[in-house]
């Protein structure tokens, strides 16, 4: 639980700090929040494995960004010693809010 606090507090970090600034002149979200599902792999080293949209939020431009902040994120703290696996994946859906917030869910 430790490791996903950490992971959702950098993406959202690094996503709010690099939100795309294409989307800000476009006014994408005009009021409303924009969702996508995005898995990212990670490996036991905490290098990135894979990213993958699962759920497009019906914008190009969102998806690509959302990717890019993950790989602006990377590489991650290690797993802990304590989880038995190769790799992790981590399944959230990505809002895209009024206000230029990003926020993970």
């Amino acid at each position: 639980a430790n490791y996903l606090r950490a992971w959702v507090d950098r993406a959202e970090r690094v996503g709010n700090l690099n939100y795309p600034d294409e989307a800000r002149r476009q006014q994408l979200q005009n009021g409303r929040t924009l969702s996508l599902l995005l898995t990212t792999g990670i490996k036991r080293d905490g290098s990135l494995a894979s990213v993958d949209i699962i759920q497009s939020s019906g914008f190009k431009l969102l998806d690509e960004a959302a990717i890019r902040i993950v790989r602006l994120a990377a590489p991650f703290p290690p797993l802990p010693a304590n989880m038995n696996y190769d790799e992790l994946y981590i399944t959230r859906t990505w809002e895209f809010q009024p206000g230029d917030v990003l926020k993970t869910r």
